[in-house]
């Protein structure tokens, strides 16, 4: 699966003033979404690529914007070491597109949704699904956790860390040559 950057990046390149920029999508941004979001900012931390690329997160529907993560989000969160305290539900808009070099959808109905909300190809094009990234995953569709118990947010948050493990190393070579200046070949 293919991943592109936004084209009118200041000599090409990603930097800390212009890092590559990921949003993950889910229905209602308290409980799929904010998973993916810090996952993949503690795998780009961990790397020592933080600067160089944001994560963030909304969801298609504006039922909980403003709102924390759900109660059970952020205790299977904690439980795998990463931080979701800060975050605040957003929906996803027209400009979500524009702001951001990557759409990673948690499920198909997602996937179409963003689809269909895209003014252009080079906007559909941003659209992908987060299980593409895992070899392993069953099925393309992340479920939601909302209705079930503590074990299946821990179950659910599982899934999206094989998966964002394998868009991560997806993004990291460009990342890191993105960072490392290059040299004049010999002649």
């Amino acid at each position: 699966m293919g991943v592109r950057c936004r084209p009118a990046r200041q000599n090409g390149r990603v930097s800390p003033t212009d890092p590559f920029r990921v949003i993950f999508v889910c229905t209602g941004n308290i409980c799929r979404s904010p998973m993916a979001e810090a996952v993949f900012r503690d795998l780009a931390e961990h790397q020592g690529l933080g600067p160089l690329i944001v994560s963030s997160s909304a969801g298609t529907g504006e039922w909980h914007v403003g709102e924390r993560a759900d109660a059970r989000t952020l205790a299977a969160l904690e439980r795998r070491g990463y931080d979701g305290s800060n975050h605040r539900a957003k929906q996803f808009t027209a400009a979500s597109f524009a702001e951001n070099d990557l759409v990673v959808a948690l499920d198909r109905t997602h996937e179409r949704i963003l689809k269909q909300w895209a003014r252009d190809d080079d906007q559909e094009g941003k659209v992908t699904l987060l299980l593409s990234y895992d070899r392993d995953a069953d099925g393309l569709d992340v479920p939601d956790p909302y209705y079930a118990d503590a074990a299946m947010f821990d179950s659910v948050l599982a899934m999206i860390e094989s998966a964002t493990r394998g868009l991560f190393r997806q993004l990291e070579p460009a990342l890191r040559q993105s960072r490392t200046p290059r040299t004049m070949p010999r002649i």
